[in-house]
């Protein structure tokens, strides 16, 4: 068969409604098959999957690739990339792309190890140069750096993207697209591991990714403790806690907090900045909020100058004379 230009996603399904990075990806794959002149594609693996088949569809997707059986209702990391990388080898898609997601960060390095092509892994930007190569955008050398990759003659191009990098279409109920149902093969490999039991737990919070309003603090917050402040000031505004590498690192709140380069992503419509000085790794993954409001003792700080708003004052009382404001706004 011959190779073909499309653009492939693989489509993370769980949790669809919270979690919206194939819908991101697919809006991206867009933009970049307006350059290559192939078509975005959709892959899906599961057992009941035509209303998320029909969403890919409504999100930018011209086609839709489904296996759809009982049998992997269930995810398995052996069987989901033994479908991905056999349908890859049918088709021969020049690009697939994958969310950055746990799913996404099991499933992606095993298809690219079996079609042994490159993979460039937490993406913040896909571009696409003057011979028609997708350049792979993402942190490099502990996020002081932000590396420009290609992968010059194996095929697919491979690269998973963090979730809320970039923002998904419109849905489009007039959009028309195809779906192709394909048949789960008979030579399927020998689980190694079984799934006995699952289940969904949902978060309490909606998660900094998708909060209008997000504190976010580093190191200059002091302490432990006096970070623990952040998360009073975010339940006044109803907003969300975020943290720098070093924040997360000594343990002063949970990995799931992280903004940047091993973290999140976020496009807050607000966005507080308590004691961070702007690593390349943080400031990457902040690109996209809409307002800045930044708190430093350094005035020469980067996320000081990133500002739209910058205080140079200590973090810590700064932080403490917005919640005594509030409170006292609250109480009139």
């Amino acid at each position: 068969m011959i190779k073909s230009k499309d653009i492939w996603v693989l489509g993370d399904y769980r949790n669809y409604f919270q979690s919206r990075v194939t819908l991101q990806i697919l809006a991206r794959a867009t933009h970049l098959a307006e350059r290559t002149g192939g078509q975005v594609c959709a892959v899906l693996f599961g057992h009941k999957m035509d209303e998320y088949a029909g969403e890919y569809i409504a999100h930018g997707a011209a086609k839709v690739y489904v296996i759809d059986d009982p049998a992997l209702k269930i995810y398995s990391i052996e069987t989901y990339s033994f479908l991905m990388t056999r349908l890859v080898r049918e088709y021969r898609p020049e690009t697939l792309l994958v969310g950055a997601t746990r799913f996404g960060q099991e499933v992606a390095p095993r298809v690219a190890k079996q079609l042994k092509t490159g993979l460039t892994a937490d993406c913040i930007d896909l571009e696409i140069d003057d011979k028609g190569r997708m350049v792979q955008i993402a942190p490099s050398f502990g996020g002081n750096l932000v590396a420009r990759i290609i992968t010059p003659e194996k095929r697919p191009q491979m690269a998973t993207i963090r979730p809320g990098t970039f923002q998904e279409l419109v849905h489009d109920a007039k959009a028309r697209g195809e779906i192709i149902r394909l048949p789960l093969p008979m030579d399927m490999p020998k689980e190694k591991i079984r799934c006995i039991f699952s289940e969904y737990k949902p978060s309490k919070t909606k998660g900094i990714e998708k909060a209008d309003i997000v504190i976010t603090g580093g190191r200059g917050m002091g302490s432990k403790g006096k970070f623990k402040k952040l998360f009073e000031l975010a339940a006044l505004m109803n907003g969300e806690v975020g943290a720098t590498r070093p924040v997360v690192h000594s343990n002063w709140i949970n990995h799931g907090a992280l903004v940047g380069q091993a973290g999140k992503a976020i496009r807050p419509k607000i966005l507080f900045s308590f004691g961070i000085s702007g690593a390349i790794q943080h400031t990457a993954a902040i690109m996209d909020a809409d307002f800045i409001v930044a708190i430093n003792k350094n005035p020469n700080a980067t996320m000081m100058k990133m500002a739209d708003v910058a205080i140079v004052a200590d973090a810590n009382q700064v932080c403490s004379g917005i919640i005594r404001a509030i409170k006292e706004k609250i109480r009139d």
